[in-house]
Protein backbone atom coordinates (compact mmCIF):
# COMPACT_ATOMS: atom_id res chain seq x y z
CA UNK A 1 0.00 0.00 0.00
CA UNK A 2 1.99 3.49 -1.01
CA UNK A 3 -0.09 5.69 0.78
CA UNK A 4 0.56 3.66 4.05
CA UNK A 5 2.01 6.41 6.55
CA UNK A 6 5.74 5.73 7.44
CA UNK A 7 6.71 5.97 10.83
CA UNK A 8 6.33 4.18 13.93
CA UNK A 9 1.80 3.66 14.72
CA UNK A 10 0.05 5.36 17.21
CA UNK A 11 -1.50 2.10 17.98
CA UNK A 12 0.08 -2.00 17.09
CA UNK A 13 -1.94 -4.77 17.76
CA UNK A 14 0.36 -7.62 17.59
CA UNK A 15 -0.74 -10.82 17.85
CA UNK A 16 -3.88 -10.11 19.83
CA UNK A 17 -5.29 -13.14 20.90
CA UNK A 18 -8.88 -12.90 23.75
CA UNK A 19 -10.06 -16.52 24.98
CA UNK A 20 -13.33 -16.58 26.85
CA UNK A 21 -13.52 -19.49 29.21
CA UNK A 22 -14.40 -20.30 33.02
CA UNK A 23 -14.39 -23.39 35.20
CA UNK A 24 -16.73 -26.27 33.97
CA UNK A 25 -16.82 -24.49 30.70
CA UNK A 26 -15.19 -24.91 27.01
CA UNK A 27 -12.62 -22.14 25.98
CA UNK A 28 -13.83 -20.23 23.53
CA UNK A 29 -11.46 -17.91 21.03
CA UNK A 30 -13.02 -14.84 20.31
CA UNK A 31 -9.73 -13.23 18.63
CA UNK A 32 -6.89 -15.27 17.27
CA UNK A 33 -3.46 -13.76 16.49
CA UNK A 34 -5.08 -10.44 15.03
CA UNK A 35 -2.39 -7.95 14.40
CA UNK A 36 -2.76 -4.57 12.42
CA UNK A 37 -1.42 -0.90 13.05
CA UNK A 38 -2.41 2.81 12.68
CA UNK A 39 -0.98 5.77 12.43
CA UNK A 40 -1.32 9.32 13.66
CA UNK A 41 -4.37 11.28 11.62
CA UNK A 42 -5.17 7.13 9.67
CA UNK A 43 -8.50 5.60 9.13
CA UNK A 44 -8.16 2.03 9.77
CA UNK A 45 -11.77 -0.24 9.12
CA UNK A 46 -12.48 -3.49 10.75
CA UNK A 47 -14.96 -5.31 8.93
CA UNK A 48 -16.97 -8.48 9.40
CA UNK A 49 -19.86 -10.63 9.91
CA UNK A 50 -21.36 -10.31 13.72
CA UNK A 51 -19.22 -12.96 15.57
CA UNK A 52 -15.68 -12.27 13.58
CA UNK A 53 -14.07 -10.60 16.84
CA UNK A 54 -14.62 -7.22 15.98
CA UNK A 55 -15.81 -5.45 19.10
CA UNK A 56 -13.84 -8.08 21.52
CA UNK A 57 -10.95 -6.84 19.86
CA UNK A 58 -11.91 -3.18 20.39
CA UNK A 59 -12.64 -3.96 24.60
CA UNK A 60 -9.05 -5.15 24.15
CA UNK A 61 -7.52 -2.53 23.17
CA UNK A 62 -9.58 -0.34 25.86
CA UNK A 63 -8.56 -2.79 28.72
CA UNK A 64 -12.81 -3.15 29.16
CA UNK A 65 -12.76 -6.82 28.79
CA UNK A 66 -13.92 -8.99 32.37
CA UNK A 67 -9.98 -10.09 33.63
CA UNK A 68 -11.90 -13.37 35.43
CA UNK A 69 -13.35 -14.44 31.89
CA UNK A 70 -11.10 -13.31 29.02
CA UNK A 71 -7.57 -14.75 29.26
CA UNK A 72 -5.86 -11.95 26.36
CA UNK A 73 -1.92 -12.42 25.34
CA UNK A 74 0.05 -10.56 22.77
CA UNK A 75 0.51 -6.73 22.89
CA UNK A 76 -1.81 -3.56 22.26
CA UNK A 77 1.06 -1.09 21.89
CA UNK A 78 -0.32 2.37 21.74
CA UNK A 79 2.57 5.15 21.80
CA UNK A 80 5.32 1.83 22.51
CA UNK A 81 3.46 0.87 25.61
CA UNK A 82 1.45 -2.13 26.15
CA UNK A 83 -1.86 -1.61 27.20
CA UNK A 84 -2.04 -5.30 28.14
CA UNK A 85 -0.17 -4.66 30.83
CA UNK A 86 -1.55 -1.59 32.34
CA UNK A 87 -2.95 -0.92 35.72
CA UNK A 88 -6.33 -0.04 35.69
CA UNK A 89 -5.31 3.38 37.09
CA UNK A 90 -3.24 3.87 33.96
CA UNK A 91 -6.38 2.86 31.70
CA UNK A 92 -8.49 4.92 33.84
CA UNK A 93 -6.25 8.22 32.93
CA UNK A 94 -5.80 7.26 29.12
CA UNK A 95 -9.70 6.56 28.73
CA UNK A 96 -11.69 9.45 27.24
CA UNK A 97 -8.56 11.50 27.25
CA UNK A 98 -6.21 9.45 24.96
CA UNK A 99 -8.26 6.64 23.75
CA UNK A 100 -11.88 6.76 23.50
CA UNK A 101 -14.63 5.02 21.96
CA UNK A 102 -18.05 5.14 20.44
CA UNK A 103 -20.49 2.54 21.53
CA UNK A 104 -22.80 0.53 19.06
CA UNK A 105 -25.92 0.98 21.08
CA UNK A 106 -26.23 4.72 22.08
CA UNK A 107 -29.65 3.94 24.58
CA UNK A 108 -27.59 1.12 26.56
CA UNK A 109 -24.17 3.42 26.58
CA UNK A 110 -25.98 6.57 27.79
CA UNK A 111 -26.79 6.67 31.68
CA UNK A 112 -30.71 6.78 31.41
CA UNK A 113 -31.41 8.78 34.96
CA UNK A 114 -28.61 11.10 34.88
CA UNK A 115 -28.84 14.30 32.02
CA UNK A 116 -26.81 14.89 29.00
CA UNK A 117 -25.04 17.78 30.45
CA UNK A 118 -23.79 15.84 33.80
CA UNK A 119 -22.77 12.91 31.53
CA UNK A 120 -20.55 15.45 29.27
CA UNK A 121 -19.19 17.61 32.24
CA UNK A 122 -18.49 14.30 33.44
CA UNK A 123 -15.76 13.35 31.15
CA UNK A 124 -14.55 16.86 30.49
CA UNK A 125 -14.21 17.61 34.19
CA UNK A 126 -12.50 14.47 35.21
CA UNK A 127 -9.22 14.97 32.64
CA UNK A 128 -9.23 18.77 31.84
CA UNK A 129 -8.60 21.19 34.18
CA UNK A 130 -12.10 23.14 34.38
CA UNK A 131 -14.69 24.30 36.86
CA UNK A 132 -18.14 23.17 36.34
CA UNK A 133 -19.27 26.56 35.00
CA UNK A 134 -16.43 26.02 31.75
CA UNK A 135 -17.56 22.28 31.34
CA UNK A 136 -21.10 23.44 30.82
CA UNK A 137 -19.75 25.65 28.43
CA UNK A 138 -17.89 23.38 27.05
CA UNK A 139 -21.12 20.84 26.69
CA UNK A 140 -23.20 22.84 24.90
CA UNK A 141 -20.54 23.80 22.44
CA UNK A 142 -19.84 20.26 21.94
CA UNK A 143 -23.03 19.46 21.33
CA UNK A 144 -23.81 22.56 18.70
CA UNK A 145 -20.38 21.19 16.92
CA UNK A 146 -21.86 17.49 16.77
CA UNK A 147 -24.97 19.33 14.91
CA UNK A 148 -27.69 18.77 17.81
CA UNK A 149 -30.31 21.80 17.84
CA UNK A 150 -31.38 23.76 20.65
CA UNK A 151 -27.94 22.93 22.74
CA UNK A 152 -28.59 24.82 25.72
CA UNK A 153 -31.98 23.14 26.37
CA UNK A 154 -31.05 19.53 25.50
CA UNK A 155 -28.49 19.57 27.90
CA UNK A 156 -30.49 19.58 30.61
CA UNK A 157 -32.70 16.40 28.89
CA UNK A 158 -32.62 12.64 29.46
CA UNK A 159 -31.31 10.40 26.59
CA UNK A 160 -34.98 9.07 26.43
CA UNK A 161 -35.93 12.72 25.54
CA UNK A 162 -34.14 12.60 22.43
CA UNK A 163 -33.88 10.25 19.05
CA UNK A 164 -32.02 7.31 18.48
CA UNK A 165 -29.70 9.52 15.83
CA UNK A 166 -29.42 12.46 18.28
CA UNK A 167 -28.19 9.95 21.10
CA UNK A 168 -25.66 8.74 18.69
CA UNK A 169 -24.14 12.02 18.34
CA UNK A 170 -24.34 12.62 21.64
CA UNK A 171 -21.92 9.79 22.05
CA UNK A 172 -19.78 10.65 19.78
CA UNK A 173 -19.73 14.30 21.61
CA UNK A 174 -18.49 12.86 24.86
CA UNK A 175 -16.10 10.56 23.00
CA UNK A 176 -14.37 13.48 21.07
CA UNK A 177 -14.67 16.01 24.13
CA UNK A 178 -10.80 16.02 25.33
CA UNK A 179 -9.66 15.67 21.06
CA UNK A 180 -8.51 12.32 22.21
CA UNK A 181 -5.60 11.16 19.49
CA UNK A 182 -7.37 7.73 18.93
CA UNK A 183 -10.52 7.42 18.41
CA UNK A 184 -12.42 3.52 18.30
CA UNK A 185 -15.88 3.41 16.51
CA UNK A 186 -17.68 0.45 17.24
CA UNK A 187 -20.76 0.33 14.73
CA UNK A 188 -21.70 3.78 15.28
CA UNK A 189 -24.68 3.92 13.14
CA UNK A 190 -26.50 0.53 14.22
CA UNK A 191 -30.23 0.41 14.24
CA UNK A 192 -30.37 4.26 12.37
CA UNK A 193 -32.03 4.38 9.31
CA UNK A 194 -29.84 5.26 6.28
CA UNK A 195 -30.82 8.78 6.33
CA UNK A 196 -29.36 9.66 9.92
CA UNK A 197 -26.73 7.38 9.49
CA UNK A 198 -25.48 9.54 6.72
CA UNK A 199 -25.47 12.46 9.05
CA UNK A 200 -24.04 10.87 11.72
CA UNK A 201 -21.29 9.41 9.42
CA UNK A 202 -20.86 12.82 8.12
CA UNK A 203 -20.25 14.61 11.64
CA UNK A 204 -17.95 11.84 12.44
CA UNK A 205 -15.91 12.33 9.45
CA UNK A 206 -15.77 16.02 9.92
CA UNK A 207 -15.04 16.11 13.34
CA UNK A 208 -12.39 13.21 13.71
CA UNK A 209 -10.70 15.19 10.71
CA UNK A 210 -11.04 18.95 12.61
CA UNK A 211 -9.21 17.07 15.64
CA UNK A 212 -6.95 14.93 13.54
CA UNK A 213 -7.34 12.32 15.52
CA UNK A 214 -6.48 8.61 14.08
CA UNK A 215 -9.98 6.70 13.64
CA UNK A 216 -10.05 3.00 14.37
CA UNK A 217 -13.60 2.32 12.70
CA UNK A 218 -15.44 -1.29 13.53
CA UNK A 219 -18.23 -1.96 11.03
CA UNK A 220 -20.07 -5.09 9.24
CA UNK A 221 -21.29 -2.35 6.87
CA UNK A 222 -18.63 -2.02 3.70
CA UNK A 223 -20.17 0.89 2.59
CA UNK A 224 -19.01 3.15 5.48
CA UNK A 225 -15.64 1.39 4.92
CA UNK A 226 -15.73 3.20 1.52
CA UNK A 227 -16.11 6.60 2.86
CA UNK A 228 -14.19 6.73 5.88
CA UNK A 229 -10.98 4.29 5.75
CA UNK A 230 -7.60 4.21 4.07
CA UNK A 231 -7.20 0.68 5.12
CA UNK A 232 -9.11 -1.98 5.43
CA UNK A 233 -8.78 -5.03 7.63
CA UNK A 234 -11.72 -8.25 7.16
CA UNK A 235 -12.18 -10.40 10.08
CA UNK A 236 -13.32 -13.73 9.57
CA UNK A 237 -14.23 -15.99 13.15
CA UNK A 238 -11.53 -14.22 15.16
CA UNK A 239 -8.61 -14.07 12.36
CA UNK A 240 -7.96 -11.19 9.73
CA UNK A 241 -7.89 -13.16 6.05
CA UNK A 242 -7.65 -9.79 4.42
CA UNK A 243 -5.93 -6.64 4.68
CA UNK A 244 -5.45 -4.05 2.08
CA UNK A 245 -5.72 -0.15 1.40
CA UNK A 246 -9.14 0.48 0.36
CA UNK A 247 -8.99 1.23 -3.38
CA UNK A 248 -7.17 -2.28 -4.05
CA UNK A 249 -9.39 -4.41 -1.84
CA UNK A 250 -12.53 -2.30 -3.59
CA UNK A 251 -11.54 -2.62 -7.11
CA UNK A 252 -10.01 -6.27 -6.83
CA UNK A 253 -10.96 -8.23 -3.31
CA UNK A 254 -8.91 -11.68 -3.64
CA UNK A 255 -10.60 -13.55 -0.68
CA UNK A 256 -13.44 -15.40 -1.20
CA UNK A 257 -15.28 -13.51 2.67
CA UNK A 258 -14.55 -10.22 1.17
CA UNK A 259 -15.39 -11.07 -2.22
CA UNK A 260 -18.64 -12.03 -0.98
CA UNK A 261 -19.24 -9.67 1.44
CA UNK A 262 -18.56 -6.96 -1.49
CA UNK A 263 -21.41 -9.02 -3.81
CA UNK A 264 -24.08 -9.48 -1.21
CA UNK A 265 -24.05 -5.30 -1.29
CA UNK A 266 -27.15 -3.80 -3.55
CA UNK A 267 -25.39 -1.51 -6.49
CA UNK A 268 -26.92 0.98 -8.14
CA UNK A 269 -24.85 0.40 -11.41
CA UNK A 270 -26.68 -3.12 -11.60
CA UNK A 271 -30.07 -3.27 -13.15
CA UNK A 272 -33.00 -3.28 -11.49
CA UNK A 273 -34.49 -6.63 -10.01
CA UNK A 274 -30.74 -8.08 -10.01
CA UNK A 275 -30.71 -10.48 -7.32
CA UNK A 276 -28.07 -10.52 -4.62
CA UNK A 277 -25.31 -12.76 -4.16
CA UNK A 278 -25.44 -13.90 -0.12
CA UNK A 279 -22.52 -15.67 1.41
CA UNK A 280 -24.15 -18.92 1.92
CA UNK A 281 -24.95 -20.39 5.17
CA UNK A 282 -24.02 -18.80 8.50
CA UNK A 283 -21.33 -17.35 10.27
CA UNK A 284 -21.23 -20.56 13.17
CA UNK A 285 -20.44 -22.61 10.15
CA UNK A 286 -16.86 -23.40 10.86
CA UNK A 287 -14.26 -25.16 11.12
CA UNK A 288 -11.12 -24.46 13.82
CA UNK A 289 -8.74 -22.76 12.73
CA UNK A 290 -6.21 -25.13 13.78
CA UNK A 291 -7.75 -27.80 11.38
CA UNK A 292 -8.10 -25.49 8.26
CA UNK A 293 -9.66 -22.50 7.08
CA UNK A 294 -12.74 -21.23 8.73
CA UNK A 295 -14.28 -20.21 6.16
CA UNK A 296 -14.06 -23.71 3.98
CA UNK A 297 -18.12 -24.60 4.94
CA UNK A 298 -18.91 -21.59 3.30
CA UNK A 299 -16.44 -20.88 0.99
CA UNK A 300 -17.47 -21.28 -3.19
CA UNK A 301 -13.59 -21.85 -4.02
CA UNK A 302 -12.37 -24.06 -1.16
CA UNK A 303 -10.11 -27.16 -2.56
CA UNK A 304 -8.63 -30.17 -0.48
CA UNK A 305 -6.28 -27.79 1.58
CA UNK A 306 -8.66 -25.87 3.14
CA UNK A 307 -9.69 -28.36 5.39
CA UNK A 308 -6.75 -30.19 6.17
CA UNK A 309 -4.15 -27.14 7.80
CA UNK A 310 -4.56 -23.42 8.22
CA UNK A 311 -3.36 -20.76 5.85
CA UNK A 312 -1.43 -18.19 6.91
CA UNK A 313 -1.47 -14.83 6.63
CA UNK A 314 0.90 -13.88 3.60
CA UNK A 315 2.46 -11.00 1.88
CA UNK A 316 0.51 -10.88 -1.95
CA UNK A 317 1.23 -8.36 -4.48
CA UNK A 318 -0.56 -4.65 -2.73
CA UNK A 319 -2.26 -6.78 0.74
CA UNK A 320 -1.96 -9.36 3.29
CA UNK A 321 -4.20 -12.43 2.30
CA UNK A 322 -4.61 -15.54 4.38
CA UNK A 323 -6.42 -18.20 1.56
CA UNK A 324 -5.11 -21.00 -0.54
CA UNK A 325 -7.09 -20.60 -3.68
CA UNK A 326 -8.17 -16.49 -3.77
CA UNK A 327 -10.15 -15.04 -6.17
CA UNK A 328 -8.34 -14.36 -9.24
CA UNK A 329 -7.25 -11.27 -10.69
CA UNK A 330 -8.83 -10.23 -14.05
CA UNK A 331 -6.53 -10.96 -16.86
CA UNK A 332 -5.19 -8.00 -18.15
CA UNK A 333 -6.69 -6.32 -21.60
CA UNK A 334 -5.05 -6.65 -24.64
CA UNK A 335 -2.21 -4.14 -25.47
CA UNK A 336 -2.20 -3.13 -21.45
CA UNK A 337 1.62 -2.36 -20.48
CA UNK A 338 2.93 -4.86 -18.00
Amino acid sequence: MDDTPVGEPLLDVRDLSVVFGGRGRRDVVAVDEVSFSVHAGQHVGLVGESGSGKSVTSLAVMGLLPRRAARTSGQVLYGGRNLLDASEREMSRLRGREIAMVFQDPMSSLNPVVTIGVQLREVLRAHLDVDRAEAQDRAVALLEKVGIPEPGRRVREYPHQLSGGMRQRVLIAIALACEPKLLIADEPTTALDVTIQAQVLEVLKDLVRDTDAALLMITHDLGVVAGLCDDVNVMYSGRIVEAAGRGPLFAQPRHPYTSGLLASIPRLDHPRGTPLTPIPGSPTQTIPWTQGCAFAPRCGNVVDECTTRAPSLERVGDRALRCFNPVAEPAPSPGASP
